[in-house]
C-alpha cells in the first residue's frame, strides 16, 4: 500500500510523488498559504538586494526566488526551507564574475551568471548522485562562523558607497576603506537620510513587530518616498528600469567554464552548507531530518534549472526559512506560494520596483548581513577551546584580506589544519582502578587512592593512530615506560578506532625494543577491525593469543596470577 500511495499511474508508467504531497493534510493549507505569502515579503526585497550585491540587475533576484524555489519544493526534503539566494552566495558570485568577466556589459554579465549558476548546479547534482552529502562536515563550525563574519565585513564595505551616494573604482579591501573615508565629505545628504531611515525602520520593525515583513515595508517606504518627494532630483540614485514579464531563456557561455570552475566549486559548497544548516535548524518534532545527499541533488537541480531562466546561484536562506516556519509553514506548499507571489511581482510590479532607492537596498543588505557576525558564537568558541577561536579569527581575516574566493579556500584549508592538529597529538593516559570496582580511569590528583599495580603499566591511547601521529604516540609511550619502569606494558586500545599500517609498524618495533629490555607488551580491548589487522601482521605473530586480552580485568587477573607464581618459586 505504501508503494502505491507514493506513485500515480499515468498512461503506461508511474510518476513518483514527493513525500509531502503524498502525506499532505487539509489542515495545512491555510498555514502554508499564510507562511508562503509572509516569506515572500522577506524573500523578494532581499533577493533583489543580493542581486545588486552580485553586480546583477535586480530582476535576477526575482528569477532566483522563482525557478529554484519551485524545483526545490518538489525535490527537497526540508519542509520549511525557503530557497533563493543569500548574502554569502551573492558576495561569492560577485567575486567570481568580477574575476571572470571584468568590466562586462549587462548581456555578457547575465551570460556569465547563467554559466556560473549552471556549473554550481552541475557540481551539486553530481555530488548528490555520488552521495557526497558528508562533505559539508569538512568545514568546522568555528571556521564557518569566522568565514561568515568575514563575509559580513566585505558585504558592508561593498554597500557603504551606495548608502553614502559616492562612487569610486573598486580595489583591494584597504583601497576601498580609504576611498570610503575620503569620500565621506562628498556624501549625498539625501541618500544618507534615506539609508538611515530605512535601517532605522528595519531595526524598529524587527524589534517591536517581529512577525511583520520588515524588508517589504522598508522597500515600500523607500519607493513611496521617491514617488512623493521626487528624491531623484536631490541626488538619490534609484534602481531604474526593471523589465516586467517572465525571464527569457539564458544561454550559458561555454568559454567561461575553465575560469569559473574553481569559483563554482566554492559556491556549490557554501550553497549546500547553508541549505543543510538552514533545513536542519528548523526541523520540528515528528518531521524527517533533511537527507544530505537528497538535498545536494535537489539544490543542484534547482540551480541548474534556474540557470536556464536567468537566475543566479541559489541556496536555502536562514532568515526567510525562519519566517516561513515561525508563521506556520507545514510543508513545501508554502514555497510554491512564495514562488507564485514572485511570479505576480515579475508580471505586475516591475515599474514600481524601478523606483526603489539604491540606498534602501544597501540598508536592507547591511542590516541583514551584520547578522552574519555573531559575537556570542565567538565568545562560546573561545570559552571552550582557544585554538578553535584562533581558526575562526584566521577565517575572518582570510576573507577580508584575500577576498571571498581565496577566503573560502582559506576556510577549508584551516578546517583541515584544525582536523590535522587535533588528530596529530592524541592523548595517552595512564590508567588506575577505582577501589572496590572494575572501573579503570586516568591518573588524576582528584583520585589519589586509585589502585596502581606494581610492575604493570596500563596505558590507553585515544583516537585513530595513523602515519600523522604514530611517531608522537610512540614517543609518549616510551616516555611513560622510562618513567614507570614496568615489567609489563598493557595498551588498552578500546578507544582506538583504527590502526593504520605505519602505526602497526611502530607497535611492532616497540615490541621488539621492549623485549630486549625484558619488558612484555600486552594488547587489550581490540575492536574487531583492529584485531584483524594485528593478527595479519608480524606483531600478531610475536604476541600470540596469550598476550592479547579482552578487557583490563583479565589483564590484572593474569598479572596477579603471575606475581603469585613468582612469589611461590619453582616447585620440587
Amino acid at each position: 500500500m505504501g508503494q502505491e500511495s507514493s506513485t500515480r499511474s499515468t498512461g503506461g508508467f508511474r510518476v513518483p510523488l514527493p513525500e509531502w504531497i503524498r502525506d499532505y493534510r487539509k489542515t495545512w493549507i491555510k498555514p502554508d498559504i499564510v507562511a508562503g505569502v509572509s516569506a515572500a515579503a522577506v524573500v523578494l526585497p532581499k533577493a533583489m538586494a543580493y542581486a545588486t550585491v552580485a553586480g546583477l540587475p535586480v530582476q535576477v533576484g526575482l528569477y532566483t526566488a522563482f525557478v529554484p524555489m519551485v524545483i526545490y519544493a518538489f525535490l527537497g526534503t526540508s519542509r520549511p526551507l525557503s530557497v533563493s539566494t543569500t548574502a554569502t552566495i551573492a558576495i561569492l558570485t560577485a567575486a567570481a564574475l568580477a574575476r571572470a568577466v571584468p568590466g562586462a556589459g549587462p548581456a555578457d554579465l547575465l551570460r556569465a551568471s547563467a554559466t556560473l549558476t549552471l556549473m554550481v548546479g552541475a557540481i551539486l547534482t553530481l555530488a548528490g548522485l555520488l552521495r557526497l552529502g558528508f562533505v559539508a562536515s569538512f568545514i568546522s563550525d568555528p571556521v564557518l562562523t569566522g568565514f561568515k563574519a568575514g563575509l559580513a565585513v566585505v558585504i558592508v564595505l561593498d554597500q557603504l558607497p551606495k548608502l553614502l551616494g559616492i562612487h569610486f573604482p573598486k580595489g583591494s579591501f584597504f583601497q576601498n576603506m580609504l576611498a570610503i573615508v575620503t569620500g565621506i565629505p562628498h556624501a549625498s545628504a539625501a541618500t544618507v537620510a534615506v539609508a538611515v531611515m530605512t535601517a532605522g525602520a528595519l531595526v524598529a520593525i524587527e524589534h517591536f513587530f517581529p512577525r511583520a515583513p520588515a524588508p517589504l515595508l522598508a522597500v515600500a517606504g523607500g519607493i513611496g518616498a521617491v514617488s512623493l518627494l521626487h528624491l531623484q532630483s536631490h541626488g538619490v540614485d534609484i534602481v531604474g528600469h526593471v523589465p516586467p514579464g517572465l525571464p527569457s531563456v539564458a544561454i550559458p557561455e561555454l568559454s567561461l567554464l575553465a575560469s569559473l570552475g574553481p569559483a563554482a566549486a566554492g559556491i556549490a559548497l557554501m550553497s549546500f552548507t547553508e541549505t543543510v544548516a538552514s533545513g536542519r535548524a528548523f526541523v520540528e518534532h515528528g518531521e524527517p531530518v533533511p537527507n544530505a545527499s537528497r538535498e545536494l541533488l535537489a539544490i543542484g537541480l534547482a540551480n541548474a534549472g534556474g540557470a536556464l531562466l536567468g537566475s543566479m546561484p541559489a541556496g536555502g536562506g536562514t532568515t526567510q526559512t525562519a519566517v516561513n516556519r515561525l508563521v506556520g509553514a507545514r510543508s513545501q506548499l508554502s514555497e510554491l506560494v512564495t514562488a507564485a507571489v514572485t511570479l505576480g511581482t515579475m508580471l505586475l510590479l516591475g515599474p514600481f520596483i524601478g523606483l526603489m532607492p539604491q540606498a534602501t537596498m544597501a540598508a536592507v543588505v547591511i542590516v541583514y548581513s551584520i547578522g552574519l557576525i555573531e559575537p556570542s558564537k565567538f565568545r562560546a568558541i573561545a570559552a571552550v577551546r582557544r585554538t578553535e577561536f584562533l581558526w575562526a579569527v584566521i577565517a575572518v581575516f582570510g576573507v577580508v584580506l584575500f577576498g571571498t574566493l581565496p577566503g573560502i579556500l582559506t576556510a577549508i584549508v584551516v578546517s583541515f589544519l584544525a582536523l590535522a592538529y587535533h588528530t596529530s597529538d592524541p592523548p595517552v593516559h595512564v590508567l588506575r582502578r577505582k577501589p572496590g570496582t572494575n572501573v579503570f580511569r586516568p591518573v588524576s590528583a582528584e583520585h589519589p587512592d586509585d589502585e596502581a599495580f606494581s610492575g604493570l603499566l596500563l596505558l590507553r591511547p585515544e583516537g585513530p593512530i595513523f602515519f600523522a601521529n604514530a611517531e608522537r604516540v610512540g614517543h609518549k609511550i616510551r616516555t611513560l615506560i622510562n618513567q614507570y619502569q614496568p615489567q609489563i606494558v598493557a595498551l588498552h586500545l578500546r578507544a582506538v578506532s583504527d590502526l593504520e599500517y605505519t602505526a602497526l609498524k611502530m607497535l611492532t618495533e616497540a615490541e621488539k625494543e621492549l623485549r630486549k629490555q625484558d619488558i612484555e607488551l600486552w594488547l587489550v580491548g581490540l575492536n574487531p577491525g583492529v584485531l584483524a589487522m594485528v593478527q595479519r601482521s608480524p606483531l600478531g605473530d610475536a604476541l600470540g593469543r596469550d598476550r592479547m586480552y579482552f578487557n583490563l580485568d583479565r589483564v590484572v587477573a593474569a598479572w596477579q596470577a603471575r606475581r603469585s607464581l613468582d612469589r611461590q618459586g619453582p616447585l620440587g
